[in-house]
């Protein structure tokens, strides 16, 4: 018997998908395990994997398209079996979401008719008339929201004014936003306006920290080197552990201090920010958190990524020092309470016992959320990792 397979949801935000690359056509046959298709969440792209075996008799979205989750993806059943039922129920049950939608915004568009009424001097009303001015786009400044002549006459203007500078514009790019893009503005969005941000802010001395990556280098192999960001983050993990009122989560009944430290660490990619995550990473040697976070990120970019690694982190590394940032702030990555934020290396002088001499140095940025770390524990977690990392002999013991 026929089986629709609808579109699944891969991830806990997921509402649309869009199928990336089928790896079956019409006609063949599959087999429970099969990687039907590759498709593209809010977060990652990802292997489906089939559950039953059969005939695709039916693909019900075209490579590059979208459609929501639970919407028809394929039918697999057996061959020249009749699904012609099958198709149309489901094209049916599309059409009344979709009337019950319209039936909806239609009654909220009647509602809002009848119960706003529009005061305009019949002098503004004539005009507007005359130009073709929708009243209803138009503020009133007159007694009680009245529209009067001049409202008309700035109107006028800006829609002159706003031609102009579409014209001056008519060469520019649009490109339609990713699914993942609409995320991660919601979810930044989200964080910004709903976790009061401060900042703590911490220079480093980070001449033995670069010695410690040279002479660990000089031991390893090429695919095995050490990067500082791989030093860092080893070094939060032994920081929060130090520190666990740190390592938080906001809800609104309570506070949760984890009990497993897992540092998320943030990767561009080409549509915008993945942030893979290093699980336990305080009970990881340097080496294992290095080849992770490789791994990871290469993936990331690739949109390999599996939901799991990218999920329950408790806490973000930032790193824009490649890029040749000296210092910057970052929004905090909830429901974490805090995300470092990690500056370049410069060289410049520094005064050691009352003497000048060149050395290295980084500024790193701590964001917290107010409402769970005060001043003085996220200045102490920030005193031991600056510890950590000016002598970070500390870190591989």
């Amino acid at each position: 018997m026929a089986e629709i397979i609808s579109m699944p949801q891969l991830s806990d935000t997921m509402e649309v998908g869009t199928v990336i690359k089928w790896n079956k056509k019409v006609g063949d046959k599959v087999s429970e395990g099969d990687i039907l298709a590759e498709i593209e969440t809010d977060k990652a792209t990802q292997d489906f994997e089939i559950d039953v075996s059969g005939i695709l008799l039916f693909i019900g979205v075209e490579e590059g398209k979208k459609t929501r989750v639970n919407d028809i993806l394929a039918i697999i059943g057996e061959e020249g079996e009749d699904i012609s039922h099958l198709i149309k129920n489901s094209k049916e049950k599309k059409e009344k979401i979709k009337e019950k939608k319209v039936e909806k915004i239609l009654s909220n568009e009647n509602r809002k008719k009848n119960n706003d009424r529009i005061f305009i001097s019949p002098l503004a009303k004539k005009m507007a008339k005359k130009v073709g001015i929708s009243i209803r786009k138009i503020k009133g400044s007159g007694d009680h929201g009245r529209i009067i002549k001049r409202d008309i006459e700035t109107y006028e203007k800006t829609l002159d004014d706003n031609r102009r500078i579409s014209y001056e514009k008519m060469d520019d790019k649009r490109v339609i936003l990713s699914s993942m893009r609409k995320k991660i503005a919601e979810h930044l969005t989200h964080s910004k306006f709903t976790a009061p941000h401060y900042y703590l802010i911490i220079e480093i001395d980070v001449g033995k920290m670069i010695q410690l990556r040279k002479d660990l280098n000089e031991k390893l192999s090429t695919e095995e080197k050490i990067s500082f960001n791989d030093i860092i983050v080893k070094a939060v993990a032994i920081s929060l552990k130090k520190n666990p009122n740190v390592n938080t989560s906001w809800k609104e009944e309570e506070i949760i201090y984890h009990s497993f430290i897992n540092i998320g660490v943030a990767v561009a990619v080409k549509d915008g920010l993945i942030v893979p995550v290093i699980h336990n990473a305080d009970k990881k040697s340097l080496l294992q958190i290095s080849k992770e976070i490789k791994d990871k990120a290469l993936r990331s970019k690739y949109r390999k990524i599996k939901p799991e690694e990218i999920e329950n982190s408790t806490f973000t590394v930032s790193n824009l020092g490649m890029y040749g940032i000296e210092f910057f702030t970052s929004i905090i990555n909830i429901p974490n309470s805090s995300i470092l934020s990690i500056g370049t290396i410069t060289e410049k002088p520094i005064v050691k016992n009352s003497e000048i001499s060149i050395g290295y140095v980084m500024k790193i940025t701590l964001s917290c959320d107010h409402r769970i770390i005060d001043g003085s524990t996220g200045s102490n977690f920030l005193k031991h990792l600056k510890n950590m990392l000016e002598d970070p002999i500390l870190i591989l013991v």
